[in-house]
C-alpha cells in the first residue's frame, strides 16, 4: 500500500469515525449540562427565543468593543471566509463530498479559490504573530492554541502546494495534504477546534440561560 492509498483508505476511514464518535461525545456533554434543574424563578420562559438570537449576534461585538477587538474580528472573518470557500466550494473538495455523501454543489474558479486559499494562510500567520508578539496573548496561550494553530495550517499549506505541484510529486503532495486533514478531522473534538461545530449549541445554550434571568445577551 503506498502512502496515497493510506491516507485515501484507512486514514481517512478511521478519521472520520474519530471525527463522529469525538463531536458525538461532546454533544452529549452539552445536552447532559442542559439537564440540570435550574431552581431559580425565570424571569422570562421564551428561552428558546433567546437561544436562537444569541447563535447571531454574537457574529459581531457589542460597539463598546469593536475597537479593542478589531483585528481579531477582521482576521477571523478572513480566516472561516478563506476556509469556507476553500473547503466547500473548491471543484476537487466538492467531489469528495458527493462521493462521501451523495450531493454536490457549484463551485468557484481554481484562481479565486487560490486567492482565498493564500488569504487564509495570511490570516494564520497574522494570528500566529499576534499570539507570539501581544503581551496579553502570548501569556494566555496554550499548547492547544498552538497545536489547533499547526492543525489548521498544514492543510492549507499542503493544499497549495498540491495545487501548485511545489516541493515534491504530486501523488506525494496529495498524500501529505490527506495526511494532515485527516489529522485536523481527529484532533477537531478534542480541542479548541471543536468551537466550529460546538459554537452554535454553546450560544444557544447561554442565551437561553440569560433570557430565562431577563438578561438580554
Amino acid at each position: 500500500m503506498t502512502l496515497l492509498e493510506f491516507a485515501r483508505g484507512p486514514a481517512m476511514s478511521w478519521a472520520l469515525i474519530i471525527l463522529v464518535a469525538g463531536l458525538t461525545w461532546r454533544l452529549a456533554g452539552l445536552l447532559l449540562l442542559l439537564r440540570r434543574r435550574d431552581l431559580s424563578r425565570p424571569r422570562n420562559t421564551h428561552t428558546w427565543w433567546g437561544g436562537f438570537r444569541t447563535i447571531f449576534t454574537r457574529f459581531w461585538p457589542h460597539r463598546e468593543f469593536l475597537r479593542p477587538t478589531a483585528f481579531h474580528l477582521a482576521m477571523g472573518y478572513v480566516l472561516h471566509i478563506g476556509l469556507f470557500v476553500v473547503v466547500f466550494l473548491f471543484v476537487p473538495h466538492i467531489l469528495y463530498f458527493k462521493g462521501l455523501l451523495g450531493i454536490s454543489w457549484p463551485g468557484l474558479p481554481n484562481k479565486v479559490v487560490l486567492l482565498a486559499g493564500a488569504l487564509t494562510l495570511g490570516a494564520l500567520v497574522a494570528f500566529l504573530v499576534r499570539r507570539l508578539t501581544h503581551p496579553v496573548m502570548r501569556t494566555i496561550s496554550g499548547w492547544d492554541d498552538y497545536f489547533s494553530w499547526l492543525v489548521v495550517t498544514l492543510p492549507v499549506v499542503t493544499g497549495l502546494m498540491a495545487f501548485s505541484h511545489l516541493g515534491a510529486r504530486y501523488e506525494t503532495l496529495l498524500a501529505w495534504h490527506l495526511l494532515s486533514v485527516e489529522l485536523m478531522l481527529i484532533w477537531l473534538p478534542f480541542g479548541k477546534l471543536a468551537h466550529a461545530v460546538l459554537f452554535i449549541p454553546s450560544r444557544a445554550q447561554l442565551g437561553a440561560w440569560f433570557q430565562r434571568r431577563g438578561v438580554r445577551a
